[in-house]
């Protein structure tokens, strides 16, 4: 019934589990609704933000891509999978790269956020 992932009981596990964690990669569903919210409430606690664009929708592109617009604004940080991934590596002489690399190879299905101007009109 909560939009919001950012919960007592989760938090408490993230700072037990994690306390020095500064970023957070959020992915999902109903990006105006459920990430919309998470997102605000993780960057109210002081956390950077990163939503790969094409791991988060919406069931109609409006609400994505103005959601997408809003939390940018406020200071989310929009990336996208590959981007992510790829940085999980510092540079293709580390040891996961090959393994990170395959992952990538294949090109993505297209997110129809190509023209992302949610105010085109």
């Amino acid at each position: 019934t909560c939009f919001s992932m950012v919960l007592p009981a989760l938090m408490d596990e993230l700072n037990a589990a994690q306390p020095d964690t500064q970023s957070i990669i959020l992915c999902g569903i109903e990006t105006h609704a459920c990430i919309h919210h998470t997102t605000l409430d993780l960057m109210e606690k002081g956390f950077q933000v990163h939503i790969p664009v094409d791991c988060a929708s919406s069931r109609t592109e409006t609400d994505r891509r103005f959601a997408l617009a809003r939390l940018r604004d406020v200071g989310a940080y929009l990336t996208t999978s590959e981007c992510i991934i790829l940085g999980l590596a510092a540079d293709s002489a580390h040891p996961k790269f090959k393994g990170l690399q395959k992952i990538v190879m294949k090109s993505a299905p297209d997110t129809g956020l190509l023209n992302f101007n949610p105010l085109n009109v």
